[in-house]
């Protein structure tokens, strides 16, 4: 397997285009590459959308032949495909296939691109894409150009979040090593109060591909990861992380726009000291926007979740500044419930 994977770019499969387009673009900040009507597969319309080097493709079918109708049917509006940028798709698939990769679609150009696909998790695809010598194409559409989209300081993409159904991580895991040639980066459980997942972050030996993949732990309560699987149908990308090189700037830009994030508890901030010392951005700043932080080995990572818009409750954005932090805050996620936990348990003193 090529060790030059990256994202070339990602589909969702939608119900309405244009409500979607909406919030992507005024609420994002991303701006309109191409676009495109089809009459192919009973009929579809895609949108290809940019910031930074993140590209977006938005597809809603008329019925269930293409590939979205079915999956939106199945899922609601989510991540379809997530293409892999390659030097070399013949051989990335070839690989992959006899690696043990079910097999969708073999190399193909494909409107000035080679592609190929193969199954991924659930129902999300990954496509190989191998771009021309000269110029960038996206399928489906042709020729594009991406240059000098700043948007709201979106740049790129820097995880998947992935959730599986208990007893599905294993083989999620096995699958990026031996079929994809990632590595395993990160492995722990998460326990938030009497609920608790199992976490496995693996990536493409490029560094430029990684997924944190998720499963509920049956010994526990049922929790969100067990929710997501439930609504959802089935496995598949819980939330995408945007990096940024200032969240401060980023999310107050985002807010204006109108876009809703989780807001945490005052108490977040009031314990924030015991844990650590911001040094990338001040506690005010932190606290007016309810930008979360935590700390590795390496460094520390600013983030803060979007409150998700879907009809199912099964997909959100998160925005993410990495100060050399490798990890993704699971720190965060016991600090808020510790945070939480004051917050009631003052509530009932003082009634």
């Amino acid at each position: 397997m090529s060790t030059q994977l990256a994202v070339d770019h990602v589909e969702f499969f939608v119900t309405d285009l244009d409500a979607s387009l909406v919030e992507l673009v005024d609420g994002y900040g991303f701006e309109v590459l191409a676009a495109v009507n089809s009459k192919a597969w009973g009929g579809y319309r895609s949108v290809a959308l940019g910031q930074g080097d993140s590209v977006l493709v938005v597809t809603e079918a008329a019925g269930d032949l293409h590939p979205a109708g079915q999956y939106v049917a199945r899922h609601g509006d989510g991540v379809g495909v997530i293409a892999l940028r390659t030097d070399d798709a013949a051989e990335a698939f070839a690989v992959a296939v006899a690696n043990g990769a079910v097999p969708v679609s073999p190399p193909a150009d494909r409107d000035g691109c080679i592609t190929a696909t193969i199954e991924a998790f659930g129902d999300v695809l990954h496509t190989f894409v191998q771009q021309p010598a000269v110029g960038r194409c996206l399928p489906g559409f042709g020729a594009i150009s991406t240059a000098g989209t700043i948007g709201a300081g979106l740049l790129e993409m820097d995880h998947f979040a992935v959730c599986l159904e208990a007893g599905g991580l294993d083989g999620a895991v096995e699958f990026y090593l031996e079929v994809l040639g990632f590595a395993e980066i990160f492995e722990e459980k998460i326990e938030v109060g009497t609920q608790a997942m199992n976490s496995v972050a693996v990536q493409s030996l490029s560094g430029k591909v990684t997924l944190t993949l998720i499963e509920p732990d049956t010994t526990a309560e049922p929790g969100q990861i067990d929710d997501f699987i439930g609504n959802h149908g089935g496995a598949g990308v819980q939330h995408i992380a945007f990096t940024c090189n200032d969240i401060v700037a980023s999310v107050a830009d985002i807010t204006a726009r109108g876009v809703a994030f989780l807001d945490p508890p005052q108490t977040y901030y009031s314990l924030l000291a015991e844990r650590l010392e911001p040094v990338g951005h001040t506690v005010d700043e932190l606290r007016g926007l309810g930008i979360l932080v935590d700390e590795d080995h390496d460094g520390q990572l600013y983030q803060i979740f979007t409150r998700t818009t879907h009809p199912r409750r099964t997909f959100f954005f998160e925005v993410i500044e990495r100060l050399k932090a490798r990890t993704f805050g699971s720190g965060n996620i016991k600090a808020l419930y510790e945070a939480v936990e004051l917050e009631r348990t003052t509530a009932r003193e003082t009634r």
